[in-house]
């Protein structure tokens, strides 16, 4: 990792150190606000996390993929609930691909917020058709549907954007708490034509969104290892800390392999993406391989943290149950691991 990535990296740390805690994560996933605005203020002014995927010809940071991950990781280390894989990340990146120069700042200085309504579990249901310039239809699992200012919408092939006021829209609890999703009802919803082919954009804001969570899977499962280890150093069973039991060291160790491939596997998505002499099919088969390696390697090192805590893992006031929902619904979150198998396997043919 570059310095300057490091130092990204730092930013974000101090902050969620400094106004974050699991008393927080409680409160918010039990209330209806869906993330801390203040926390989101803060890094979106004090560190510009809001700002890192808008183009410098757009009057943003034009970082890359891979600052995106780094800051993912970040946030995935204390599954902290934020705009930012929904509105800094995916929106932000598809909204790049018109000329909404005005709502592209607003974004990047996190006083708005957007979601892409782009369809339902797969990449090809397009559930909402345009006519006249009005929307119809119903789609679901619209991440952070309910909460955005603003809705971009794929219909009919073509890029529309909505007020979110001027839709219906119904919070849709789902196992994962920490990552809130809704169901967006359009009924001859008047809307603006931003793109007639939104095909370009929507490829490219779902490739770096994958890319993105990734880093977000990766770096949540190395807290989770890091929790694990630390609590097998302490609890002690026949005169002698768990952790020191040669069968536990083994299982730990296969963890953090785990944890630093996948690492590895989100750190070459990144740099494939950032890469411009990188072809379509390089590309593409590195975030699908991101994007199943660390859908697994977090859902296991999630499963072996329940396992390894014991008894106070399945417990309300643990946070080991957080990271195993957390697991679960990334795997499928920008299509499911099979689906990715699938363009990796058609991608190398």
């Amino acid at each position: 990792m570059s310095s300057e990535l490091d130092d990204l990296a730092g930013a974000v740390r101090s902050v969620i150190e400094r106004r974050w805690s699991p008393e927080a994560l409680r409160t918010v996933i039990t209330g209806d606000q869906g993330h801390d605005r203040g926390l989101w203020s803060v890094l979106c002014e004090q560190v510009g996390v809001a700002a890192l995927a808008v183009p410098e010809e757009q009057d943003g940071l034009g970082a890359g993929v891979r600052a995106l991950q780094v800051v993912a990781a970040e946030l995935g280390r204390h599954l902290v609930p934020s705009p930012f894989l929904g509105s800094a990340v995916l929106a932000t990146t598809v909204l790049a691909y018109t000329r909404e120069t005005a709502l592209l700042a607003a974004l990047a200085s996190g006083e708005r917020t957007a979601a892409l309504a782009f369809a339902g579990r797969t990449f090809d249901e397009r559930p909402v058709t345009a006519s006249g310039g009005r929307l119809s239809g119903t789609t679901g699992l619209v991440l952070d549907g309910d909460l955005a200012d603003d809705l971009l919408v794929i219909a009919g092939g073509g890029l529309y954007l909505v007020t979110g006021s001027d839709v219906e829209r119904r919070h849709t609890p789902s196992m994962d708490p920490t990552r809130r999703f809704a169901e967006v009802t359009f009924d001859d919803t008047p809307a603006r034509l931003l793109l007639d082919d939104a095909s370009p954009a929507l490829a490219r804001g779902l490739d770096v969104g994958c890319a993105v969570l990734a880093g977000e899977q990766a770096g949540a499962a190395g807290q989770a290892l890091a929790t694990t280890v630390e609590y097998t150093g302490s609890r002690v069973q026949f005169g002698r800390p768990i952790g020191s039991f040669q069968a536990l060291k083994h299982r730990m160790a296969d963890l953090f392999v785990l944890v630093e491939s996948a690492r590895s596997a989100a750190a070459a998505a990144g740099e494939a993406l950032d890469d411009p002499q990188a072809g379509a099919r390089t590309r593409e088969l590195a975030v699908a391989a991101a994007k199943v390696f660390c859908s697994e390697a977090f859902s296991t090192v999630a499963a072996e943290m329940i396992q390894l805590h014991g008894g106070i893992g399945i417990t309300w006031e643990h946070d080991a149950h957080l990271y195993f929902k957390r697991a679960h619904s990334s795997s499928q979150l920008f299509g499911d691991p099979a689906h990715h198998l699938a363009r990796r396997e058609l991608t190398h043919s």
